[in-house]
Order: C-alpha cells, then sequence, then structure tokens
C-alpha cells in the first residue's frame, strides 16, 4: 500500500494516559491525559510554534487535524494555546481514530503476551499486521483510512493523533519495514515531520536536535 502523493505535515502524537502509565490496550477507548501527558501537550505547541516559524510555515494559513478522541482533542487544544493568533478550527476527523483494539483494550501488555507470545511489544513479526483482535482492527484497517485521509492532507497541516496512526504513516510515507514499526514505541513529547518520503522527529526537550528513530 503506498500513497504516493502525501505532503509535507507535521504530527504529534497525543501526550501520555495513565493507560499509556500502565502499558494497557487503550485503542478506541477515550481515556484522558494525565498530568505528565499534558505537560506534553503544552511543550510540543511550543515546539511546533517554533518549527513553523524556522520552516516558514503561516499557521493561520493551514488546516488542523485531530483525531475525536479526548486525549488527541485535548493535546491538540493545549499546543494551539502556545500560538497568540487566531488559528483556523479544528477539524475533528474519524479517520485519525486510534486501532481499535477490540477485546485487547483495557489488558495490560503482559497479561496478553502471557498468552499471545507472538503478539507482545518486541516480539511482533510482520504477519502481526494482518492480526485483528476480536471486535477489532488490524493495520490494514487503520492504513486503508489514512490512504482516504491522504486526499484530503493539504501542505503543512499540523494533525494530532495516536501511535497506532504515527506507526502506519512511517510504513506508507517513509517506507519502514512493517515488523520494524509493529515493534517501534511511537514517542510521546515530540513532533515528526513528515517531507519528502521521510520522517524526522524532533523533542520537545531539544527543538533543534531530530530523535533518533
Amino acid at each position: 500500500m503506498t500513497a504516493p502523493n502525501w505532503p509535507d505535515f507535521y504530527f504529534a502524537r497525543h501526550g501520555e494516559t495513565s493507560w499509556n502509565r500502565e502499558r494497557r490496550y487503550q485503542g478506541s477507548r477515550d481515556i484522558p491525559l494525565n498530568e505528565t501527558g499534558k505537560l506534553q501537550a503544552n511543550a510540543n505547541g511550543i515546539l511546533l510554534r517554533d518549527m513553523l516559524e524556522r520552516d516558514g510555515v503561516d499557521p493561520t494559513q493551514v488546516q488542523w487535524f485531530a483525531s475525536p478522541l479526548g486525549r488527541a482533542s485535548e493535546t491538540m487544544d493545549r499546543m494551539r494555546a502556545a500560538f497568540d493568533v487566531a488559528l483556523p478550527p479544528v477539524i475533528h476527523d474519524k479517520r485519525l481514530i486510534e486501532i481499535s483494539f477490540g477485546a485487547f483494550e483495557g489488558l495490560l501488555h503482559d497479561d496478553v503476551a502471557q498468552k499471545f507470545a507472538a503478539y507482545a511489544p518486541g516480539e511482533r513479526d510482520a504477519s502481526y499486521w494482518e492480526f485483528r483482535p476480536e471486535n477489532g482492527e488490524n493495520y490494514d484497517d487503520v492504513a486503508a483510512r489514512l490512504l482516504d485521509f491522504a486526499n484530503d492532507v493539504t501542505p503543512h497541516a499540523i494533525v494530532v493523533a495516536h501511535g497506532g496512526v504515527l506507526r502506519v504513516l512511517r510504513h506508507l510515507i517513509a517506507g519502514a519495514d512493517r515488523k520494524e514499526v509493529l515493534n517501534w514505541p511511537p514517542p510521546q513529547g515530540v513532533i515528526a515531520h513528515f517531507a519528502g518520503g521521510k520522517m524526522e522527529l524532533f523533542s520537545a526537550e531539544d527543538t533543534w536536535s531530530a530523535v533518533d528513530i
């Protein structure tokens, strides 16, 4: 699956939640940010403001997309608070919702790994891309949503969504191997810049240093 015409855009994963910290499958559950997540979102707003200024992008002339789940929506609102100009309204797009883990949602990663060792983060092979938990989605389902979203995303857009979404985007746009992205822990408190078929991560802790992937 490829989408040849992805434009340059900026992506942030939502800030930390209590389920992230506990290492629970979260998926489509609407779990709010914890205090660490709120601070990450605030810092990401300053980072994004500086990155747009560096790149000569006018924040009033781009589209702002967010997953409608609360943790992503609040992250977006906190990031936008760093700007002292009137911004276009946020477009809450259901295609950006996190992958649904179905029956796994609410379970600890370690508990699932004990029953299904091949599904444990760090132990997955490429076939996990096609695995669909009961009442859930697989990564191919998410890819189909994002390829449809590619028709609407515009140059220099800002997108706030989820870790599973970032995994799929890294595969679709930057060509990263499926096995690699399935076992990659997408970081919080960073902004991914997709441009020219590549992804570069920047940390809110060190604005001008790219983060190793």
